[in-house]
């Protein structure tokens, strides 16, 4: 009996055990810091590594079934932002991704990169105008109710992000910046 009232004493006050937040990480930056010149796209006047970095997340909530993640530079002059990186599909146990996928390590079985703002499949590194303030890239790990996007690699990133929205149980973010003198 006593058990039963602490119980309900420590739920009634909010007090409740939290669970562990679903979060995203990178041993290559921290939030809000800069990303390397190996994350620098390698085409459009930069002249980086054009690799993608090593991601790490954790707690993603219960029933997620996939996962995805996306890559977003909102201060882009395109007046819509743009577009580095989408890959869906992603197992829900995928705990992260390590860095250089595309050069020497490769995504998950059945996940798919599909088009970037750059034209192509795969990540598309920073490449702020030359002389502009440092851009945010957004990561975003995205959990899904759904065991996978019906989408190629040739979906274009506003229908992934619709069909992302649409199946979303939770998101975590990582935020860089990069700019170039």
């Amino acid at each position: 009996m006593r058990n039963i009232m602490s119980t309900l004493a420590v739920a009634a006050l909010g007090l409740a055990p939290l669970a562990q937040a679903f979060e995203l990480s990178s041993p290559d930056f921290k939030p809000g810091q800069a990303l390397s010149k190996a994350q620098e796209f390698n085409s459009f006047g930069c002249q980086g590594g054009n690799l993608s970095p090593a991601l790490n997340w954790s707690a993603p909530p219960a029933g997620t079934k996939s996962l995805a993640l996306t890559v977003y530079d909102p201060d882009a002059p395109t007046g819509s932002g743009w577009w580095h990186w989408v890959v869906f599909n992603l197992p829900a146990s995928a705990r992260g991704l390590p860095g250089g996928i595309g050069h020497g390590a490769s995504l998950p079985a059945g996940a798919v990169q599909s088009r970037t703002d750059y034209g192509q499949p795969g990540f598309g590194g920073a490449c702020p105008p030359q002389g502009d303030k440092p851009h945010r890239y957004i990561f975003t790990v995205h959990a899904l109710k759904t065991d996978k996007l019906e989408l190629g690699p040739d979906a274009m990133p506003a229908l992934v992000g619709f069909m992302l929205q649409a199946n979303e149980l939770g998101r975590a973010t990582l935020t860089g910046y990069y700019g170039r003198p």
